[in-house]
């Protein structure tokens, strides 16, 4: 009934200002032991009745948007290293809710993807039920750990609502052309049935499956992000995150200001090689020109080798790009072609090589073997070349490749002399007067492949016309139904997209059994029929087959969390000028190139068309360290050194797990977990909750020393909370909470601000301990500890006296203490004095607080 009656008194008190009652004793009883699983539950149920972090923002408020990347529910459920940054973020928002902050702290999934149609083609169970059936496992864990996430902002990539403004997204790009069809050489898996990113290959074969994998050209749906890629990069410059992390964006993007180079094909009239260079000073050193096996010009060149060309081509189409480039063994053949040497007029033979790529800038490269490793490695495998252009300084002999600046040599009586910058200016001068090139600027980013052949994903929002034998439209009221007839009976026009109308949003999967891949790269869609063709005033279309990557949902996600609820908008202007942008992005440093590239390219898009008033979608992102197995290795069930939450919370709590996880140390930091060692943080959670069950407001106040440490730990705690530096704020506590339950009675306001210091990391342990004081409404909005600052400085210091340098003696004086009071008192030391006594004292440095240093003459 004492319970009950506590939580009336908590629902008549919430949304006002909940402030702390002055009320003592209202909880009858206190339990001499900590009965954790009791706490823990009834305190979890309570914030799930109230909906005590239910988000909203109130006038005069400053916010906080604090935001978890976007969790894939595997089947397999969390392990301790998952709830690691989910504690870090838990912390920061029930911290900044009691700052007063309106705070936003959601949850969701990123449920589409290849797994759970992996397990679905595996064991004939619908991937809509295995995700539901993985959400439920994850959710239920990250409610076990007490986390004060706002569960009606609750959303799923797959959620039909969801898909709809997502595909809403990609027909803005499709508007603005920053979406369009290509023919791009990919990573084509028949065994899995779709395309593959370089880093789900391994020698050839794909990671899921050890499945032979070609490079086949594909017509895909490819995103401009290139279009945006000084945007992206200029963006960087004013956002708060990790160093690495900014230098990994700006390398992915890898902007280079060179010049444009085109050879001339001999025995193709009008045909040239394009090459980009960063060094077109080293223009009169190339010896040969390379094409990627997959370049369109390899087929059209000479027959004198065509045995070999042929024969390395296929070969190259079964290796991944990461093996072609990974490797130090150099391969190639030449084509029995030249190109011609755009400024000397000199053939040069024309090769195929592997290290070349056909999706990396145009797929040639000029050759520079003297100032290029690559080509130098490749010049010595093959016995090409190696012409010497630059030297460090005139007459220098430099080791090889040299690939320094410095002055060009052998280049010809007009370049000759020229430092590397003059060089470079007059090389690509003379090649845009002569029509054979020119200043150019390029990126290492390429643009994005956006189309996968899965079921599990977002279908794209496209149709096409399907047309007759004869070209023309395939009527309905004719003779072939598409949905029936054979394949050679109809043809889809792709070359004709149309976007589905924005009001047929969201453009649903169809219900199938049919997940296998197949040997057509149109994907399993393309099997179901009734689906792909409908008629459209009175005429045949065709759905596009493709889906989106997984990577879609996971883009925009933050900006729907906060207006999940708006059937009219992706985001409500509202919403996005009073939650946007997020303040705090935590996750894990494995997501620090792509996801962060395409989410920032979504957002600059959306920016830009003026579906938010936010150039920028994360403010500050910290990467949380991995947690480590107890054998030091990364945790997986291969290894064998998972440690499931549920047995840590089952026989510690949740509390002693977000306890251990943050004092392990720094949130960055990589560290391996130790089971044995959450018994000291369980330690620490009895000693609190022990000082606040006998808490008393009848107590004596605290005397200075520890009315002085409670200070200076509660200006410890919050600049450390401010900082991110949890393991060093719960060492603070530790020795508070060791200080105040070796008291017979403790003051109630001491134990008080324990209370509220100690609830953003265990958070079912301040809320009860709150209780205890005699609270009747929870703690989640209580204002934070304020100190005295007069109070967290020293009466007195111990400080060091020094004779000639060394510390002989120390002594305790105020820290303001004049010097005349610390000479005397150092001098007077007996075991300074017998280094000063009838010895000619030269000089007293004295520094207040700090140190006494007498020199003597020697």
């Amino acid at each position: 009934m004492v319970f009950l009656a506590l939580l009336a008194g908590a629902r008549a008190l919430r949304p006002a200002a909940r402030p702390r009652s002055l009320a003592r004793g209202l909880a009858t009883r206190r339990p001499a032991a900590y009965d954790v699983a009791e706490v823990e539950a009834r305190w979890q149920a309570r914030w799930d009745d109230e909906k005590t972090f239910a988000s909203e923002r109130r006038e005069g408020r400053e916010k906080k948007y604090v935001l978890d990347m976007f969790p894939y529910p595997s089947g397999s459920g969390l392990h301790v290293g998952h709830p690691e940054g989910y504690t870090a973020t838990d912390i920061m928002s029930r911290y900044w809710r009691m700052r007063g902050y309106d705070v936003l702290h959601p949850m969701g999934w990123d449920a589409f993807g290849l797994p759970a149609e992996q397990h679905a083609i595996n064991t004939g169970t619908h991937p809509r039920e295995t995700t539901l059936t993985n959400i439920g496992t994850f959710k239920r864990q990250l409610k076990s750990l007490g986390l004060s996430y706002d569960w009606d902002r609750e959303l799923s990539t797959t959620d039909p609502d969801y898909v709809r403004w997502t595909q809403w997204i990609f027909l803005q790009l499709f508007k603005v052309g920053l979406a369009e069809q290509k023919e791009v050489p990919v990573n084509w898996c028949p065994a899995l049935g779709t395309v593959l990113a370089n880093e789900e290959i391994i020698d050839g074969l794909s990671e899921r499956g050890s499945h032979p994998v070609v490079r086949a050209p594909l017509r895909q749906w490819v995103l401009k992000i290139t279009d945006y890629a000084d945007k992206l990069l200029d963006g960087l410059d004013d956002l708060d995150w990790p160093a690495g992390t900014l230098r990994s964006q700006r390398e992915w993007i890898g902007r280079s200001e060179g010049a444009a180079v085109k050879f001339r094909v001999q025995g193709l009239e009008d045909e040239t090689v394009e090459v980009f260079t960063t060094r077109p000073d080293t223009l009169m050193g190339a010896t040969y020109v390379c094409l990627a096996p997959e370049h369109p010009l390899v087929a059209r060149l000479s027959d004198s080798n065509r045995e070999a060309v042929d024969a390395y081509v296929a070969a190259a189409a079964r290796k991944s790009d990461l093996d072609r480039t990974a490797t130090s063994e150099k391969t190639g053949v030449p084509t029995g072609s030249s190109v011609v040497h755009p400024l000397t007029g000199e053939a040069l033979p024309l090769w195929v090589a592997d290290y070349v790529l056909g999706a990396y800038g145009t797929g040639a490269v000029m050759a520079v073997p003297a100032h290029d490793a690559r080509d130098f490695a490749f010049a010595e495998a093959f016995d090409l070349p190696v012409k010497v252009v630059v030297e460090s300084k005139a007459g220098a002999e430099d080791e090889l490749p040299f690939v320094g600046s410095g002055v060009a040599v052998n280049s010809g009586e007009k370049y000759d002399g020229l430092k590397t910058a003059k060089a470079k200016k007059a090389v690509t001068y003379d090649l845009d007067q002569q029509d054979a090139g020119g200043t150019q600027v390029t990126y290492k980013l390429r643009d994005w492949v956006f189309s996968r052949q899965r079921y599990w994903g977002e279908p794209i929002p496209i149709t096409f016309p399907v047309l007759d034998g004869d070209g023309a439209p395939l009527q309905a009221d004719g003779a072939v139904d598409p949905r029936t007839a054979a394949d050679e009976a109809f043809v889809v026009d792709y070359a004709n997209p149309a976007p589905v109308p924005e009001g047929e949003l969201p453009l649903k999967l169809p219900e199938t059994d049919d997940y296998a891949p197949g040997d057509d790269p149109a994907g399993c869609l393309a099997r179901v029929k009734d689906w792909r063709f409908y008629v459209e005033d009175g005429r045949w279309r065709a759905r596009e087959t493709n889906t989106m990557p997984q990577w879609a949902g996971s883009c925009w996600y933050y900006m729907r969390y906060a207006d999940n609820a708006n059937d009219e908008k992706m985001i409500g202007d509202a919403a996005d000028k009073s939650w946007l942008p997020v303040d705090l992005y935590v996750g894990g440093a494995e997501h620090a190139v792509l996801h962060l590239l395409y989410a920032r390219f979504w957002h600059k898009v959306l920016y830009d068309i003026g579906a938010t008033t936010h150039e920028e979608p994360f403010a500050k992102l910290v990467h949380q360290g991995l947690i480590l197995g107890s054998d030091g290795e990364k945790m997986s069930k291969s290894r064998g050194n998972v440690v499931n939450p549920d047995e840590v919370i089952g026989e510690h709590g949740a509390d002693a797990l977000r306890l251990y996880e943050m004092f392990m140390g720094p949130l960055e930091a990589v560290k391996p977990w130790q089971t044995a060692q959450v018994s000291g943080v369980v330690r620490f959670r009895d000693r609190v909750y022990a000082a606040c069950a006998k808490a008393s407001a009848d107590a004596p106040p605290l005397d200075q020393e520890t009315d002085a440490l409670l200070h200076k730990t509660m200006r410890k705690v919050t600049g450390d909370i401010d900082a991110l530096g949890f393991n060093t704020a719960i060492s603070a506590l530790m020795v508070l909470a060791t200080k105040l339950s070796g008291l017979e009675t403790p003051p109630a306001d001491a134990c008080e601000k324990l209370a509220l210091m100690v609830s953003p990391f265990a958070p079912h342990l301040g809320e009860e301990c709150w209780r205890l004081l005699g609270h009747a409404e929870s703690l989640a909005y209580a204002p934070w500890v304020e100190w005295d600052e007069a109070k967290c400085v020293d009466a007195t210091v111990t400080m060091a006296v020094q004779v000639n340098g060394k510390v002989r003696a120390t002594i305790e004086l105020a820290p303001d203490a004049p010097e005349d009071e610390a000479r005397a008192l150092g001098l007077g030391d007996a075991a300074v004095a017998k280094f000063t006594d009838g010895k000619d004292i030269k000089k007293v440095i004295y520094v207040p607080g700090k140190i006494l240093n007498v020199v003597v003459a020697k």
